[in-house]
């Protein structure tokens, strides 16, 4: 998503995008609490008052910024799907994981901030939070049924299970990974081996 848009659907102000991208970093590292409209004013450069142009609350703020986290991962696992539609379905989910892995640390203040803002509480989610992730989740569900239809997952799991353990995974390397330490390719490989065994007689 390089151009992103507003909630009207017009190209976004670099304002309103720069407000984000600092959202997101102090989110990242204080928290929903911690993280003031004070702050993220001064850490832009604009009067706190400025703000309300393009937000009307921190609340607003907080949805946008965690909307974002999720369709910048949304976006490359759909493209890496569409680039690999024509591959064996353990390729596919390979680069699934790699496209979530990249994106996921690509952006890691907004998924950071996504993943945390609304996951222990602090706030409810609001329906767009809970819309958008559901979006996504339709995605891997595709995905796992694709798997098992092929055989390379078995049908007797549970495939929400699997689904849940795979994704927290994934985004659990939020806490872990650093950059240098794992390449996404090959941590991907790793990861699919883990989910998906060879005992299909694929090829990797």
């Amino acid at each position: 998503m390089s151009i992103a848009q507003s909630a009207r659907g017009a190209p976004e102000s670099s304002s309103r995008r720069a407000i984000l991208d600092t959202a997101a970093r102090l989110l990242r590292s204080g928290g929903y609490h911690q993280t003031t409209l004070r702050e993220v004013a001064e850490a832009v450069g604009i009067r706190k008052a400025s703000l309300y142009y393009h937000f009307a609350s921190k609340e607003e703020i907080v949805e946008a910024v965690a909307n974002d986290g999720v369709r910048f991962v949304h976006d490359a696992v759909s493209q890496a799907l569409d680039d690999t539609a024509d591959a064996p379905p353990r390729k596919r989910l390979e680069a699934a994981i790699a496209a979530h892995l990249t994106a996921l640390h690509g952006h890691g203040d907004y998924t950071s901030a996504s993943i945390k803002a609304f996951s222990f509480g602090a706030i409810p989610a609001p329906d767009s939070v809970r819309r958008i992730r559901r979006a996504y989740e339709e995605v891997w569900r595709g995905l796992i049924a694709e798997m098992q239809a092929a055989g390379i997952l078995s049908p007797e799991r549970s495939a929400e299970t699997l689904r849940y353990f795979l994704l927290g995974a994934l985004n659990g390397s939020i806490d872990w990974q650093r950059p240098g330490r794992f390449d996404a390719t090959e941590l991907a490989r790793e990861f699919t081996a883990l989910i998906a065994p060879h005992n299909d007689g694929v090829k990797p």
